[in-house]
């Protein structure tokens, strides 16, 4: 038989453990088997009848005040063990002096005769040592014990962040306490199993239907109990999975060859309030986001052509999923994710993102996810995202008209984010061509398409670079580009030709034009890059 897990005992020790921890000098003068029973508390007391304050389990000490007198006498002897081994006291010890010099034989005989255990306990040992020592022994046994159940609750609570959170909860549980699980439907069909470290598979399911019956058609938390012949299910006991409004949505039913402890009772209580969760996640949570998506779903017109009253509806579902109200403004989130962000799967990832920014409305896409959020996501939470590996782009304050239109602007922002490494806002960009490129994309640009002439030595380039912004910002006219540059119109042609030759581009395309005008814009900052580049 495997060993007792450390979460089978809870608030108690073994009598035969905690002598191990006491002086030596205690003498056993009868041993009544007790060793393995289980002690709750240590208890001195000198009453003539002290059982009606013993709970079970108890170590009693006495120093023979009961015993004086005609308290002494056999049949009051006897009397006395009789009723403490009644009330299944687990040991009786004697304390010497300041009353006796040695355990009365009479007590040691009317032990003998009943069967308690019997302990001399030396003048050296104060009762108050022992007290004191088993106290401390019942508290480094429950750090211990509450140790695997904080450990065990975390496990139990990362299989409800997984992808397939019954399935893993339940072989979480049956890890942890020796049982088969078998998680039912509303339907009274198996949703998932869980099978015990002895290997046995639970009750074929045709015979749970009477147990099944009474859990979800009961109400109220309750135990529902049975009892079977195959292995491992000589107790099987149901607990039902309720809604908020007491609905039955599924029972957990489990399956043993022995009664639980209490610490694996605790477990247990804790699997079912995370299947509680789970279900009424699935089936009765937050009814606002699936109302929304369906009327979305079903009439994608609705927010361009829809009447005030439907329009105000789908106001509504989407404040509910917001955690807001109807007039609450709101924005588009986009996250990007950059090298060394965790990987903590779809389940994990989507419950983060919710949590961080208090709303239901996330999606999962392919360069990370997009949410709306009534948040203002200032910089402390730009920032925790941040430290996740993920950037951001933000957008701008908007309503349920206007939110197609911000999801595209924070969508054009995504390359800029990527090329960047930063996280950007929406209402913090200059919407032009220069403004959406950024510094390190336009800086790029320029030095891809003006290469041939950034190569030249200063004399020549700058004069070049001069004349192409001159004759570009006058939009290709010879006597106005002269007049600006102060050069005559022959000179201007000439050096427009071999600029042409050396970017071997048609300076008559439109296109061409435009974007030299754009990374032109750029060579400045990028002869800074090159001289920070140099000094390094």
């Amino acid at each position: 038989m495997s060993p007792e897990p450390a979460t089978a005992r809870l608030s108690f020790v073994t009598l035969e453990q905690f002598l191990e921890q006491l002086p030596p000098e205690l003498k056993m003068l009868h041993d009544g088997g007790s060793g393995a029973s289980l002690l709750r508390w240590v208890e001195p007391s000198e009453l003539e009848d002290p059982t009606p304050y013993l709970p079970e389990g108890e170590f009693l000490l006495t120093a023979g005040l009961p015993f004086l007198g005609k308290g002494g006498s056999a049949a009051k002897v006897d009397a006395y063990v009789r009723r403490l081994v009644g009330a299944k006291v687990a040991a009786l010890g004697f304390g010497i002096r300041p009353y006796f010099d040695a355990v009365p034989d009479v007590l040691v005989d009317a032990c003998r005769r009943h069967n308690l255990t019997l302990f001399e306990i030396p003048e050296s040992v104060p009762f108050a040592a022992i007290g004191l020592e088993f106290s401390q022994l019942l508290e480094t046994g429950n750090a211990r014990v509450f140790r695997q159940l904080a450990e065990t609750n975390r496990q139990l609570m990362r299989a409800v962040l997984s992808p397939r959170p019954e399935h893993e909860l339940l072989a979480a549980l049956v890890q942890r306490v020796p049982v088969w699980a078998v998680l039912v439907g509303a339907d009274g069909r198996v949703r998932a199993r869980g099978h015990n470290a002895g290997g046995s598979n639970g009750v074929e399911h045709a015979l749970l239907a009477p147990l099944l019956e009474r859990l979800l058609s009961g109400s109220g938390p309750r135990v529902e109990m049975d009892s079977f012949e195959q292995p491992g299910s000589a107790l099987v006991f149901g607990h039902p999975l309720r809604s908020t409004k007491d609905a039955n949505l599924g029972a957990l039913i489990l399956g043993s060859d022995a009664p639980l402890t209490p610490a694996q009772n605790n477990v247990v209580q804790s699997a079912v309030g995370l299947l509680e969760l789970l279900v009424r996640q699935r089936t009765s949570g937050s009814l606002a986001p699936s109302q929304l998506a369906t009327a979305v779903l079903l009439h994608p017109d609705s927010l361009a052509s829809g009447g005030t009253k439907q329009v105000n509806g789908l106001k509504d579902l989407l404040a509910q999923s917001l955690s807001s109200t109807r007039s609450g403004q709101m924005r588009i989130v986009q996250g990007i994710r950059v090298d060394g962000a965790a990987d903590d799967g779809p389940v994990r990832e989507l419950l983060q993102w919710r949590r961080l920014f208090d709303t239901k409305l996330v999606e999962l896409t392919e360069y990370g996810f997009a949410a709306i959020t009534r948040l203002r996501v200032d910089d402390s939470l730009q920032a925790d995202v941040e430290k996740l590996g993920w950037r951001l782009v933000i957008g701008e304050p908007t309503e349920l008209l206007g939110l197609q239109a911000s999801y595209q602007r924070a969508s054009s922002l995504r390359g800029r984010v990527l090329s960047t490494g930063k996280s950007a806002r929406v209402d913090e960009v200059t919407w032009s061509v220069t403004g959406l490129l950024g510094r390190e994309a336009g800086t790029m640009l320029a030095e891809r398409l003006l290469a041939p002439v950034l190569a030249l030595e200063p004399d020549r380039r700058d004069p070049l670079l001069a004349v192409l912004r001159g004759w570009l910002s006058e939009n290709g006219s010879w006597d106005g580009s002269a007049k600006l540059l102060g050069l005559h119109r022959n000179s201007v042609r000439r050096q427009i030709g071999v600029l042409g030759e050396l970017l071997d581009m048609d300076l008559n395309q439109a296109q061409v034009r435009a974007e030299l005008w754009f990374a032109l814009q750029y060579v400045e900052e990028l002869a800074v890059f090159s001289e920070l580049a140099g000094t390094t």
